[in-house]
């Protein structure tokens, strides 16, 4: 096609009353680009974390053009289009000269303007398919600058072209290019920088050479070794955008995607940022003893707003990706003030009944169960205060004896631990010492509903209305349990004065550490907030020496301190009017006499341990809640089951089901035979040494 065929054919299409296209106003473009990342913003709208969530490009929010470098704006437009505030969208005498160079010199070049690649940007339908646009898509490309013009400013379309254009690889858009390439914002750049950028728009993926070359050109320096110093730093490797935010990695990943770009939470971003805090430092202090990952979240009481969700450390070791938040790990010692509640409410105990805090074999379906304290020692009788307070483990299976664990399990799934799904008998009684997995979700939430009088409700990181709460405790027991776990004289017998759980407002706190040392638990929380703090590492090895005190403690008592900073009075929680106080002495006085808090009814003032003289009988088998099967192949002559005592006097004798055995003696055998029996050993006056209660399965077989 001869040069003046083109001309004509140019100004035809120009002055003919078609629109070929139809330009889309700049708020419409500007709503429709999205920046690369999604964000996860705090309570006041304050960025928390930002995700890529596209994988095709990399943008960074929107750039307005008062907030770029005028070094900038004057370095594209003498690379991009000279006359860019004298056109109308269409460069005459540049499109003129390109045409020429084209099509009788032999040299391609192009002629678009600042106006015409935007447009080309905001239409799929105008990109070049091979080397260079076809004259259709270069005469609509042309017809759609000039309706740009007429309905967008100067600034718009300048503004457009330095989003939409990219600059290097991925890189799209002028504020991820100065953050890639720069570390800067765009109104932070220079000269030198400028020019550099406006380079890269005519070849965003040229050896660093080449683009410094074309920058000292766009630029007309005599110092093209400075340019290429800077290419060589600006592009060495592939450009990476600077994150502005990383303080919720895990709720980010949950939360953010294509389709949810925006959201919302009910976090607190400087209470989010001190507890990220908070654990390191304590993972830092823990150095030497294998602990590497660690988790916390804050609850609102009132609202169940999650105010901070750290799902690991910021340097999370052993698997960073976990959310630690969600796990499920072993309970150690924390379930434990459920319990008490439990029997508490049930008016099996009060805070002032003595529990036998001695060496005890349990036969479980599973094996002979021997709980332990976490010192290994026994205290004899301690009360129910002291027993929770300092977190002894044979009295709270003594405790888990009297509610039952099918009992137990039904009041845990009710306080929100609904990873329990197998029956009572399955956990059996190392579930008072929380051999079952819990969440720091459901754990916190719980202590929660603690905090506030059994009432449970979910916990919820995102705004929305309020749901509604459950009953699921008695006000009453939740309260004297909650005093308890404040009750710093108690707490000194496992724990001594001096602790971490201490905080200079009113709070009730229990810790629990799983078997092996493998997970550390601090959860307690003040009138306004509950915490939960978890400790150890997430590939399951254990810890070395790291108790719930000297583990996860800390770091709740420095979470806790931080969120009370401003109101250091905290009270402790309005006394239900069911709940009266007696004072309580104990004969003999194995505990000082004291002011102690009753549900109304279950008042007492004095405790006394009846005297019981050394060596006291005790059933050694049956043990207390074993099944026993009959043998069907054993003729029923043979077959005995014996009972078998130690201690006891001359005159004891064998009880079962309420009717006394005829044999006597230490060892008796009896002749067993299907249901279920309740065995004593009873003293000559009448007492009972020892009581338990044994289950037998099977047909016997006749001779």
């Amino acid at each position: 096609m001869s040069t003046r065929t083109f001309t004509l054919f140019v100004l035809f299409l120009l002055f003919v009353p078609l629109r070929l296209w139809a330009a889309v106003s700049f708020e419409e473009a500007r709503a429709a680009y999205l920046p690369s990342d999604a964000i996860l913003v705090d309570r006041d709208g304050r960025l928390l974390h930002e995700l890529r969530v596209d994988e095709k490009s990399r943008r960074l929010p929107w750039v307005s053009l008062d907030r770029v470098s005028p070094a900038v704006v004057a370095a594209v437009l003498h690379a991009e289009d000279k006359r860019f505030f004298e056109h109308g969208g269409v460069d005459w005498r540049a499109l003129g000269d390109a045409a020429v160079d084209t099509l009788i010199r032999g040299a391609p070049r192009g002629a678009s303007t600042v106006t015409m690649q935007v447009a080309a940007m905001l239409d799929p339908t105008l990109e070049a398919q091979g080397p260079r646009r076809s004259l259709v898509q270069k005469l609509r490309q042309i017809q759609a600058a000039r309706e740009f013009e007429e309905r967008w400013t100067k600034r718009q379309i300048l503004e457009a072209y330095l989003n939409l254009s990219t600059f290097r690889g991925e890189i799209v858009g002028l504020a991820a290019a100065t953050d890639a390439l720069f570390g800067k914002e765009p109104a932070g750049i220079d000269l030198r920088e400028a020019a550099l950028l406006a380079a890269l728009l005519r070849g965003p993926n040229a050896v660093p050479a080449v683009v410094a070359r074309r920058a000292c050109a766009v630029a007309a320096s005599t110092d093209c070794a400075a340019f290429d110093r800077l290419a060589s730093t600006a592009l060495a490797g592939p450009p990476r955008i600077h994150q502005r935010a990383v303080l919720a990695p895990h709720l980010a990943r949950s939360a953010l995607s294509r389709d949810a770009r925006r959201v919302a939470t009910t976090l607190d971003a400087n209470v989010q940022a001190h507890v990220l805090e908070a654990l390191t430092q304590q993972i830092i202090a823990l150095g030497g003893r294998q602990v590497r990952d660690a988790a916390a979240l804050v609850l609102d009481n009132a609202t169940g707003h999650v105010v901070a969700y750290a799902g690991n450390a910021p340097r999370g070791g052993s698997a960073p990706y976990v959310d630690g938040v969600k796990a499920l790990r072993q309970a150690g010692s924390t379930l434990k003030p459920f319990l008490y509640a439990q029997a508490i409410e049930d008016q099996l105990l009060t805070a002032a009944s003595l529990l036998d805090d001695s060496a005890a074999n349990l036969v479980t379906p599973g094996g002979l169960y021997v709980p332990q304290n976490y010192d290994h020692e026994f205290r004899g009788s301690v009360s129910v205060r002291t027993a929770l307070s300092s977190s002894l483990n044979v009295p709270a299976v003594r405790a888990l004896m009297l509610v039952g664990p099918e009992a137990f399990v039904d009041r845990l799934r009710g306080f929100g631990f609904d990873a329990l799904v197998e029956s009572g008998d399955h956990y059996g009684y190392s579930l008072a010492l929380g051999s079952a997995e819990v969440s720091l979700w459901q754990l916190t939430n719980a202590y929660r509903a603690l905090a506030n009088g059994g009432a449970w409700s979910p916990a919820r990181w995102q705004p929305g209305p309020m749901p509604k709460s459950v009953r699921v405790a008695d006000p009453a027991s939740a309260w004297v349990v909650a005093d308890i776990l404040a009750d710093r004289g108690a707490r000194s017998v496992g724990f001594g004065l001096e602790n971490p759980l201490a905080t200079r407002f009113w709070s009730a706190v229990k810790t629990g550490t799983s078997k092996d040392m493998r997970d550390n638990w601090c959860v307690g929380f003040s009138r306004r907030y509950t915490v939960g703090v978890w400790v150890g590492n997430f590939d399951g090895s254990p810890m070395q020496d790291v108790s719930g005190v000297s583990g996860a403690a800390p770091a709740w008592l420095d979470i806790m301190q931080f969120l009370h900073a401003q109101e250091p009075r905290s009270g402790a929680p309005a006394r239900p009017a069911d709940v009266v106080t007696q004072k309580v002495r104990y004969v003999p006085e194995i505990e000082p006499e004291r002011d102690e808090w009753f549900l109304k009814g279950t008042e007492m003032s004095e405790v006394a341990v009846k005297a019981v003289r050394s060596g006291a009988g005790r059933i050694l088998y049956p043990a207390n809640g074993v099944i026993l099967a009959v043998d069907p192949d054993i003729p029923d002559a043979v077959q005995r089951v014996q009972f078998r005592a130690s201690g006891a006097g001359a005159g004891a004798q064998w009880w079962l089901d309420g009717t006394a055995l005829s044999e006597t003696g230490p060892v008796v055998s009896w002749a067993p035979r299907s249901g279920r029996f309740e065995l004593a050993l009873v003293e000559a006056d009448g007492s009972v040494l020892d009581r338990v209660r044994f289950e037998v399965r099977g047909t016997r077989k006749s001779p």
